[in-house]
C-alpha cells in the first residue's frame, strides 16, 4: 500500500499544484488530474445509487466491484507512464463488463427507439452515473492523445457506459416502470 499522510490537509495544492504517483507534481487542471477527477466524480455517482434502497443484490455486489475497478483506474492514471505491472485495468476487466451487460440485456425487451433518463428513482441515479461515465470517457479520450494511456482503460469505461445504459432499463424493469421513451413531436415549438 501506498504511503498516506498522516492528515489529509497537506497545504501541498494550495498553489494550484497536486502529486502524481511517481512523485511528480501537475497543475489542478492538468488533463490527467481531470480524468482522475471525473473518474473519481463517477465512482460517487455510483456509491449515491448504492446507497438507493432495493437494489438487486447481483445489482449490488456488481456496483461494488465496480467501484474498487474505478478506484484502481484511478490509481493507474495517477502515473504519467505506468509500467505494464502497474496497469491494473486488464482486458479481463472489460469482459467482465461485457458479460454483465450481455446477461441484464437478456431479460429486456428489444430497444425501439431512444429513450430519455428517468423512470424509477434508482434508474435515473444509473443514468446520471452514466452521464459522468460518458465524460470520464471523453477526458481519457482526450488524455490518450498527450500521454500514453492503457487501451483496457478506455475499453473498460466505454463499456461500462454502455452496461450502465442496461442496467438503468433493467431496473426501471424492476421496478415495474417502462423506459421514458423520447417523443420527437414535443421537441418542436408548435
Amino acid at each position: 500500500m501506498a504511503h498516506r499522510p498522516a492528515s489529509i490537509i497537506t497545504r501541498t495544492g494550495d498553489k494550484g499544484q497536486t502529486g502524481l504517483s511517481n512523485g511528480g507534481r501537475v497543475a489542478k487542471n492538468d488533463p490527467r488530474i481531470r480524468a482522475i477527477g471525473e473518474v473519481d466524480e463517477l465512482n460517487s455517482a455510483l456509491g449515491l445509487l448504492l446507497a438507493e434502497p432495493g437494489l438487486p443484490d447481483d445489482v449490488r455486489a456488481m456496483l461494488t466491484h465496480i467501484q474498487h475497478q474505478l478506484f484502481n483506474l484511478g490509481g493507474e492514471l495517477s502515473f504519467p507512464d505506468p509500467p505494464k505491472t502497474r496497469r491494473l485495468i486488464q482486458a479481463a476487466h472489460v469482459k467482465t463488463l461485457e458479460d454483465h451487460a450481455a446477461r441484464f440485456d437478456a431479460a429486456l425487451p428489444p430497444l425501439k427507439g431512444f429513450i430519455l433518463p428517468g423512470g424509477c428513482r434508482a434508474a435515473a441515479l444509473v443514468h446520471l452515473a452514466r452521464a459522468i461515465c460518458r465524460r470520464a470517457e471523453r477526458s481519457l479520450v482526450a488524455l490518450a492523445e498527450i500521454a500514453p494511456l492503457s487501451e483496457h482503460a478506455r475499453q473498460y469505461i466505454n463499456r461500462l457506459s454502455d452496461l450502465l445504459f442496461i442496467l438503468a432499463r433493467f431496473l426501471n424493469r424492476a421496478a415495474g416502470k417502462e423506459d421514458v421513451r423520447w417523443i420527437p413531436e414535443t421537441s418542436n415549438p408548435d
